[in-house]
């Protein structure tokens, strides 16, 4: 997002951290649930997509637009916001709907914390990323586009509704059946990402020969915290490949440091 869009965001993720302030874990959930449900309006209706974000119409128009739109269908907490995003100054229109689920993402992660589940949330989106990284036959069921929405959601709700929690498949579901554009793990990572955003921390996706005790967890931990300044959430994948050391991705950021990837430099340098 551009200039407008990103302070109109960032104006939004303000009113919905206060909106679920007090609210309980059903409350925030039914935010996310309901933010969900217009993105997914806006992203089939260009028009009234466009006219809710285009800025040459009067504000007091688009506000009015959006209470005629969702008044009496959805909570209040949720009218708000979306009458706060039709409020705000967006580059494109699609960066309205974008905001939209980015809010949504926030509420379900809202509600999973108010639960105590936000650890199990990150762990969950982080596995079954893993699990379609590795399997471009479910990557490919799951992501096709001649496959309807509900279709999708079905075969996401067969595949995993018994084996991780409400909040993370609710989703997984969204990724997979709305993807807006993007690959399934493109969807995944961005909800991970919005999920550690709630906490301020960032997601270290750590590969490891052999796993890490919880000393070495704790001593990696702390060496990112004082490298990035923020808290850091590890994500362990045990790769027996690497035979040593560790390879630490952080964001786009590489840090490897692994027996094998040594090694392979090695060869580079011998055979040049």
């Amino acid at each position: 997002m551009r200039g407008p869009s990103r302070a109109s965001l960032a104006a939004a993720k303000e009113r919905l951290a206060a909106a679920l302030a007090g609210a309980d874990a059903a409350q925030a959930k039914e935010v996310g649930e309901q933010l969900f449900a217009v993105v997914n309006l806006l992203d089939g209706e260009p028009g009234l997509r466009r006219a809710l974000s285009d800025s040459s119409r009067e504000r007091e128009s688009r506000t009015n637009l959006a209470h005629a739109l969702l008044a009496g269908k959805v909570s209040d907490a949720t009218l708000d916001l979306v009458t706060a995003l039709a409020e705000g100054r967006w580059s494109e229109s699609g960066d309205l709907p974008g905001a939209a689920e980015q809010l949504a993402g926030l509420a379900v992660a809202e509600a999973a914390d108010k639960e105590g589940q936000l650890d199990e949330l990150e762990d969950e989106l982080f596995r079954f990323a893993r699990i379609v990284h590795g399997s471009p036959e479910l990557r490919s069921a799951l992501s096709n586009q001649f496959v309807p929405a509900q279709g999708r959601a079905a075969l996401v709700s067969d595949l995993v509704a018994d084996k991780v929690s409400d909040p993370a498949l609710g989703l997984i579901t969204q990724a997979a059946a709305h993807p807006r554009g993007r690959s399934l793990d493109a969807g995944l990572e961005m909800y991970a990402r919005l999920v550690a955003e709630l906490r301020e921390r960032l997601i270290a996706e750590v590969h490891v020969a052999v796993p890490l005790t919880s000393e070495q967890r704790g001593r990696l931990a702390a060496a990112l915290v004082a490298a990035y300044g923020h808290d850091v959430y590890l994500n362990v994948v045990v790769e027996p490949g690497l035979i040593g050391g560790v390879t630490v991705r952080v964001g786009d950021e590489l840090i490897n440091g692994s027996v094998a990837s040594r090694l392979a430099d090695l060869r580079r340098r011998l055979s040049a």
